[in-house]
């Protein structure tokens, strides 16, 4: 079993002085809230960075000239982990999971150590891999969770390149095809959207409505569930906040939008994120900031079992955009 430090021996919170913001570690303290490891029963697997976009709100600033993937031999660790370990869900993300040559590889062998497998897609990534892909994924019921930042194809495309708008709902539509986001169907099709600027996203009950009535009534697209997080501040939107002079603002409003509610829910208490090189993460975002497991370097092929509930989690000021309004499950 992983032994993880003790709070005390852990890394220091890597706060930009230039924000004039309490710590998100002094803000857990403040509310009397603990944030440390449940059952972890998910692993993520980020396999790379390499991406057919350049979206403005990556935190990974994944792209089409980025050289890290996961190599076949890495691949073949994370599915031995996942076979002597316990997980109820694999998260399969990147960059676009489906420029990795090993992905097929993964999806086949990682299946009978889950119960269920997540593909992250960004649709226009899969238009190419069409049909030979969405027959593996039908095969083992892999859901997939789709990002689509508007409905509105202007926005969309402002966001991540001319004519995107237009390849995701063709794809959406060849999806629906198939029976992914059926009512009737056992294939899951949800979708992420995320905000176009430096602002938190509406109500996820007022969005969701949204998106459902515009696609079915636009483009006759259906799909099931809907998910509206905000943009993490890191990476190429950092980037983008710190250009525009959002940076300051924009994590103001995440920390005063913290809901102590959403403590319990968060994704890094039962998550567990390994990245393209093997090395292990409490959650993509830890990934993004270079924030390792346990506060040390673990590779996977190291890892015996799950961290064990009661570990402590790595923590910086970016932790405030899973903890605003709704909180980021």
């Amino acid at each position: 079993m992983f032994t993880a430090k003790a709070p005390s021996e852990f890394i220091d919170e890597n706060q930009d002085p230039a924000v004039n913001i309490l710590p998100f570690k002094a803000m857990l303290a403040q509310q009397h809230i603990g944030l440390a490891r449940n059952i972890t029963h998910t692993l993520q697997v980020n396999v790379g960075f390499l991406c057919n976009q350049v979206c403005r709100h990556c935190h990974l600033n994944a792209g089409p000239d980025r050289k890290e993937n996961m190599d076949a031999a890495t691949v073949d660790a994370v599915i031995a982990y996942a076979a002597r370990s316990d997980f109820t869900t694999i998260d399969i993300t990147g960059g676009a999971p489906e420029l990795n040559l090993h992905l097929p590889h993964l999806i086949e062998n990682i299946a009978p150590h889950a119960t269920r497998i997540m593909l992250r897609s960004n649709l226009s990534a899969m238009k190419d891999k069409l049909p030979d892909l969405v027959n593996l994924l039908q095969r083992h019921h892999v859901t997939i969770v789709a990002s689509l930042p508007s409905v509105n194809i202007t926005q969309t495309d402002s966001q991540r390149g001319d004519g995107i708008f237009t390849e995701s709902v063709a794809v959406l539509r060849q999806l629906n095809k198939i029976g992914y986001g059926l009512a009737e169907s056992n294939l899951i099709l949800d979708l992420v959207s995320n905000p176009a600027g430096a602002y938190l996203p509406p109500t996820q009950e007022q969005a969701a409505k949204r998106f459902h009535q515009v696609l079915e009534n636009r483009w006759g697209v259906v799909f099931n569930n809907f998910y509206n997080f905000a943009n993490v501040p890191l990476g190429r939107f950092r980037k983008w906040l710190t250009k525009t002079d959002n940076f300051e603002n924009y994590l103001s409003k995440l920390s005063s939008s913290f809901n102590p509610c959403a403590v319990e829910g968060l994704m890094c208490r039962s998550l567990i994120s390994v990245g393209w090189d093997g090395y292990l993460y409490d959650c993509d975002f830890n990934l993004a900031r270079g924030l390792p497991l346990g506060g040390s370097k673990t590779h996977v092929s190291e890892m015996k079992a799950p961290p064990a509930p009661g570990s402590p989690i790595a923590t910086a000021d970016h932790c405030y955009t899973c903890t605003a309004g709704a909180g980021f499950t």
